[in-house]
């Protein structure tokens, strides 16, 4: 089958739109949600940058196969490069601020500079996506204050329901507009809370129903792994992120084709050899 790419009209866009991934709970997938939401705007013709805002626990690297980036959002965050020296290309033409997994410079970054610093590119992208930390501490206030729309992940279970509730309070508190919630690794078991129920307990429309697919699991593997909307563009769970990436946009977003696979490989080298490099000396 021939590549096709496919761009679709941006009259629907306001541009330069800043939003954040969040969840109450962690596990529920938003760097995966984040990820293959990014590439699939950015195949759509749309200019898109991903930051990863998790700056303790960093994923989007490892999602995308970028690990070994020297600069990073901890850079950044502590004076020590600019934003742009921080942007990095990614897959399908969306671009990636990565996170680093320095235990040191994570201790030593300073969180409240974020909302600055995402200010200072906003003007370059048609969006701005946020990976943010699971949780309401410090280092997610940041990330939500950085953003000017929320878009909730959680899974149809009570405790992710529960704590994703928390989240909207605090993103309500902060004066951010939240437009929706994403129910993740989603099974059709009884006993899952229902996108309708949801709805009514969040006040809040579903932006996307992903299902449980077992794709997703292979986006870390060493030999199988990558994004699944590169990698995999026609699973069921890619097919239903495409479906949230056209409820953010209001205009669809169709599938772009793509031969074989885009293996990590050499992932686990890589990985390891981040860890083993020295911190930078305070």
């Amino acid at each position: 089958m021939i590549n096709q790419e496919f761009i679709v009209s941006k009259k629907l866009v306001f541009m330069g739109r800043v939003i954040c991934i969040a969840s109450g709970k962690g596990g529920v997938g938003k760097t995966t949600l984040a990820g293959n939401v990014g590439i699939a705007l950015a195949q759509n013709g749309y200019s898109v940058c991903i930051v990863d805002a998790d700056i303790a626990m960093a994923n989007l690297s490892l999602l995308l196969g970028m690990q070994s980036s020297p600069i990073t959002l901890h850079d950044v965050l502590l004076g020590e490069a600019t934003i742009n020296d921080a942007i990095y290309d990614g897959p399908k033409g969306v671009k990636i601020v990565p996170s680093g997994l320095s235990l040191e410079n994570y201790r030593r970054v300073d969180s409240e500079r974020l909302e600055s610093v995402i200010d200072s590119i906003a003007g370059q992208f048609d969006f701005i996506l946020l990976d943010v930390p699971a949780g309401i501490e410090k280092n997610v206030l940041a990330a939500i204050s950085a953003s000017d729309e929320v878009l909730l992940v959680a899974t149809p279970d009570p405790p992710s329901i529960a704590d994703v509730l928390k989240t909207k309070i605090v993103a309500q508190r902060l004066n951010r507009k939240i437009i929706g919630i994403v129910l993740n690794m989603v099974r059709g078991e009884k006993g899952e809370i229902s996108d309708t129920d949801v709805m009514k307990m969040l006040e809040l429309p579903v932006y996307g129903i992903i299902p449980y697919d077992p794709e997703v699991w292979k986006t870390f593997l060493h030999e199988k792994g990558g994004p699944l909307m590169v990698r995999s563009p026609n699973a069921p769970a890619a097919l239903a992120l495409r479906k949230t990436a056209s409820k953010i946009v209001g205009a669809e977003i169709a599938i772009v084709h793509e031969r074989g696979k885009n293996p990590i490989a050499g992932f686990f080298n890589r990985l390891f050899s981040i860890f083993k490099k020295k911190p930078k000396a305070a």
